[in-house]
């Protein structure tokens, strides 16, 4: 019983690596959609985005499901609690790259990022990538110390967005108010899957360690 009870346990963490791993190559698509105005490419990841929620939907139910058969304790407890929040997390990253394979979708046959902002998008979805990367490494390792530099790479995405921002403020910006919109919508999708990210791997600590990332000093 309780080996099949650690073979579920092994299969939630498996369905979190997985759904991490879809989400990086939705981040990676959805911007190439994006900078290249490629409207098939986009209507795939609004598609795939479908394959993410059911993921997340079946692996609640069965983490609900053994909560509720095997009343586990200790370590299985805070492991069954924390992917609970993990897959929601991550469904919401996933959410992200819909919403911008949408503005790319809405935009077409134009491109929805002026040229002179096409290098901060793509440095946006580069930065976000590479933090789902690490993230997903993160969960399959359980790398304490990747987890806690997770943040510095957050940092980087902030200033990225605060670059938007000024650019987005000057009172120069030729591009009117539609575009602005969009440029604010993105660069709120770029950043809040950064954050979700972050908060993954805070949780990945938890998981191990029984303490919050911030209680670590």
């Amino acid at each position: 019983m309780r080996d099949a009870f650690h073979d579920d346990l092994n299969s939630i963490g498996q369905t979190l690596i997985d759904m991490s791993r879809r989400v990086s190559r939705a981040m990676e698509l959805a911007t190439t959609a994006l900078l290249e105005a490629d409207l098939q490419l986009a209507e795939q990841i609004i598609s795939d985005d479908d394959v993410i929620d059911v993921m997340q939907h079946e692996l609640d139910a069965k983490t609900l499901n053994l909560l509720a058969r095997q009343q586990p304790v200790a370590g299985d407890l805070r492991t069954l609690v924390t992917s609970l929040r993990m897959s929601a997390d991550l469904e919401r990253m996933g959410d992200m790259t819909h919403h911008i394979a949408k503005i790319a979708r809405m935009r077409y046959p134009a491109k929805a990022v002026p040229e002179e902002l096409a290098s901060t998008i793509e440095d946006m979805g580069k930065i976000a990538k590479g933090i789902i990367d690490k993230t997903t490494h993160v969960i399959e390792s359980h790398d304490l110390q990747l987890a806690v530099e997770l943040e510095k790479d957050d940092d980087e995405m902030d200033k990225l967005h605060r670059k938007l921002f000024l650019t987005l403020l000057d009172d120069a910006w030729p591009h009117g108010i539609e575009t602005a919109i969009d440029m604010t919508l993105l660069g709120r999708y770029y950043e809040r899957c950064a954050d979700h990210a972050v908060s993954v791997a805070r949780r990945v600590y938890f998981l191990v360690t029984g303490e919050f990332a911030s209680e670590r000093n």
